[in-house]
Formats: structure tokens, sequence, C-alpha cells
């Protein structure tokens, strides 16, 4: 009979025998309860940042929506007056604390469990939008056939009280999201802290133990002799006389650096060495920031360290971390919630506007203009190839390419807005340029 094992044993040493102390170890899950997860939010600072950073920086600079200028100011007057911006990056840090929360679109429909349509919503028709935790909001139904859209995803809300709610007027944020339906039978994910707070509970006695240390870096040492004898045979008589003399003895060595002490009694300092904490401080910095995915730059704000370091990589892989928060969880998240603002903020939905995510790393005026100068020079030279490319296709390329790229918020839709208010003269002329009947 053949055996599989599944890794590398070796019987001779141990490795991978029952004599191999490792073979024991296993994982075992014990989720977190709100109380545990609220107590450290409230007392750990570094559970706190690994909660609230990445959901600030992921809603920090917010979106730039692609439009009209009156256009663009009227949804942006909208999210102003909802206060969306507020309310998601609430929602974020609730979602990544407790695993799951929603915003709820309150609208002039009294009928919550009813689907939302967004085209019924006309101009300030959403009148709030409310942040529910996952403790407030259950699933009621949960979608378990496997051959239809939403599987594993909840059908239907109650909300504390007993008010159904539909899922088309919810913006539903998980925090750590699970991959398997069967892991989340609730229909929410897990809280950030769930694997990460091991790492916390060990950053925080480390820098615990080390204020610690600190009360003990000096150490006076003084050798009485006969000490023992005295307290043994003096009583409290003597213990009261010893601490006074000694009391007075470290007075005098405090106000002029002199002590005076019997011949037979010898003084020691005992100083402690820290030379190897700051190492030891370091690991597990790095060891909580690994387990949070923030650089040790962002979550310590500490400058980075070594030599000719500058932490532009860690910087660029955190971003590209939070803007895949921004694209694959906010965005798809709050679709809903923009087609509704759209109609709120305008009362139609125009199929030229969107919005981009502002890059985290803002350009300056400088890198705005050379990137501007850069792109109408490429453009410039595609323009002399007039065999390859020609030049009304090249100039909505350029235009899309500035409109885009933010160097010139909102010039295509301008641009488009001169074009069709050219046709409309072409199409009735001023009666003055008419020609007589």
């Amino acid at each position: 009979m053949t055996s599989l094992f599944d890794g590398l044993r070796n019987l001779v040493s141990g490795l991978g025998s029952s004599r191999d102390k490792a073979s024991a170890a296993s994982y075992n899950w014990q989720e977190l309860d709100a109380k545990e997860l609220r107590d450290a939010y409230r007392s750990s600072w570094l559970a706190k940042k690994i909660v609230d950073i990445p959901a600030q920086d992921a809603v920090r600079d917010w979106r730039e929506w692609q439009a009209q200028a009156d256009q663009i100011s009227e949804i942006e007057a909208e999210e102003k007056r909802l206060g969306v911006q507020a309310k998601v990056r609430q929602a974020q840090i609730l979602a990544r604390l407790y695993g799951g929360a929603a915003i709820y679109i309150a609208t002039s429909d009294r009928s919550p469990e009813k689907p939302l349509d967004p085209t019924s919503i006309r101009t300030a028709g959403i009148e709030a939008l409310v942040v529910v935790s996952r403790h407030c909001l259950s699933a009621y139904e949960t979608q378990d056939n496997t051959l239809l859209p939403g599987y594993g995803e909840p059908s239907l809300y109650t909300v504390e009280g007993g008010v159904f709610v539909h899922p088309s007027r919810l913006v539903v944020f998980d925090g750590a999201a699970l991959p398997d339906p069967d892991m989340r039978p609730d229909g929410w994910g897990d809280s950030v802290l769930q694997t990460t707070l091991d790492a916390v509970k060990a950053t925080d006695s480390v820098a615990a133990n080390i204020l610690s240390l600190t009360y003990e870096a000096k150490v006076d040492v003084v050798k009485v002799p006969r000490f023992t004898e005295g307290l043994r045979s003096g009583g409290p008589a003597y213990e009261k006389a010893m601490l006074d003399r000694w009391r007075l003895a470290m007075a005098g060595k405090g106000i002029n650096g002199a002590l005076m002490i019997d011949a037979e009694e010898e003084y020691q300092q005992k100083t402690l060495s820290f030379a190897s904490i700051p190492d030891v401080w370091d690991r597990f910095m790095i060891t909580v920031s690994g387990a949070s995915d923030i650089p040790v730059t962002r979550l310590f704000g500490r400058a980075p360290a070594g030599m000719n370091a500058t932490g532009e990589a860690d910087t660029s892989n955190y971003y590209d971390m939070v803007k895949g928060i921004q694209t694959g969880s906010l965005q798809p998240a709050m679709a809903i919630l923009d087609e509704c603002l759209i109609h709120s903020a305008l009362g139609a939905r125009p199929d030229e506007v969107f919005y981009n995510w502002r890059p985290l790393q803002q350009p300056s005026a400088k890198e705005r203009a050379e990137v501007a100068d850069k792109t109408t020079s490429a453009f410039e030279r595609v323009h002399r190839m007039t065999d390859l490319v020609p030049e009304e296709p090249l100039g909505k390329a350029l235009i899309n390419a500035l409109t885009e790229s933010g160097i010139a918020p909102g010039l295509e839709a301008d641009v488009d807005e001169y074009f069709a208010g050219d046709r409309e003269d072409e199409d009735d002329p001023d009666p003055a340029l008419r020609p007589e009947d």
C-alpha cells in the first residue's frame, strides 16, 4: 500500500513526523465580537489607524465629473447637499471595523421593500442618505440558487424595527470581503481587524514594555552590612530608620552630586542599555504594516529608513491598493446611488456624464504643464503625418486625452456644445442673412 504525504518529510531528522513540533501547529478561527472590535478601535491608536486610513484615503480627493460645466456644478452641489463624500467615508470605516455597513437611499417613495428605479428619481428626489452598520441591518432572504444572478447575496434586508428594505435601495460595503458565500451566511464580510488584531496586540505590548523599561533605565544599588539581620531584629523602627536615612542620602546626591555613606556601605548605579530596542521595535512595525497592507511611512508617520530610501515604491504600491478599493469596491457598490444622484441633480440621465477618481498623488502645476506640453507635442507630430491620421479624429482624440488626464476638465463637453451650437445656427440662420423670398 502506498502512502501519500503532503509536504516534505524526513524520518531521520523527524521533519514532518510526529516528532516534529511544527506538525502540531494548526489554524483555528474565532470571530471577534462587536464589543472587542469596538474596544480595540477606541483604545488602540494603531487599530484605529488600520481601520481609518484606507477608508479616508479612498475618498480623500474624491472624484472628478466629466460633463458640461453647468451639469458638473449641479451634480457637485447635489453631492454637497447630501454629504455623499462624508457618508461614504463613514460607511467605509464602519464596514472595515465591523465587516459591513450600508447607505440607505431615502426617497419620497414610502415603499422601501420594493426595488428602486433610478429613472423614477426627479430633481432633488433623494431626500437623505442614512448610514447603518451591519448590526442594524440583517439579511432576511438570501438568493440560494447558484444559477440565478446574486447567488449568495441577500434578496431582502430587514432593519431594526422590522422594516424590510430592498437591496437596490442600499449601497452595501463589505469590510474584508470573503470569497465563498458559505463563509458569510449573514451576507457580510470580516472586520479588517480579524486578521490583524494579533499583530496589533503584539506591537502595543512591545510599546508598553519599552515604556516600562524606561522606568528601570537607571537603578541605584546600595549594599548595607547585615541589612537583612537588621530587618529581622529591628522591626518597623529599623525599616523606617533605613528609609529615612537613604531618602536623605539620595536627596543630598541630587542637590550637589555628592553622596555620603558609611565606609562599610557600598553604592552602585546600574544602567540599562537600549541599544537593541529600536531594532526590535522596527521588526514589530514591519509586521503590523504587512498585516494591514499600509506602509510603515503612512501607518506610523515615519520617514523612510535606510540609505537613499525615499519610500516611493511603498507609497506607490499602497496607492495602487487604494485605487483597487475605489474601482473594485466603491464604484460598483455606488453604481445605483450615482444613477440616482445624477437624476436628482439634473432631472435626467445624459449619456455623456461620467466621473474619474482623482489621483491620490496630485501632480503639481509644473507637472501638469509638462504633461500637457508632452501630450500636445506628441499629437502635433502625429498631425504632420497627414496621410496616416485624418485631422478631425486626431483633434477629437487630443481633446479626449486632455479631458481624461484632468488637464482640461470639461473640455470635451464644452467643445461638443460649441459645435452643436454651430450646427443649430446652420439649420436656422439669422433672418437678416436669409435671401429675399
